[in-house]
């Protein structure tokens, strides 16, 4: 069992995992963060879609789930962010 990033308490990963299914092939492995430092959105993708995941430190709800952010990065070698609109440097 893993501890979760942000708050440090061990992560259920049974809960966690029932918690992530609508992030389509994810895990508990690919967050190391608790159900009670996290929030599920569904329907929120831009690109699928699916749920997205806000950690509860955010307030900010993503329009990428973690699956299409990694589809877009493989596909196109750019990171589009978390957001559509992410600020250019």
């Amino acid at each position: 069992m893993k501890p979760c990033h942000n708050c440090q308490s061990v992560i259920d990963e049974y809960n966690l995992d029932k918690q992530l299914e609508p992030l389509r092939d994810l895990t508990v492995d690919d967050f190391n963060i608790c159900t009670d430092c996290v929030t599920i959105v569904a329907d929120a993708c831009v690109e699928c879609g699916g749920a997205v995941y806000v950690p509860q430190s955010e307030s900010v709800t993503p329009d990428y789930c973690p699956a299409c952010r990694s589809d877009r990065i493989d596909r196109t070698g750019h990171d589009p962010g978390w957001n559509c609109t992410s600020l250019s440097s």
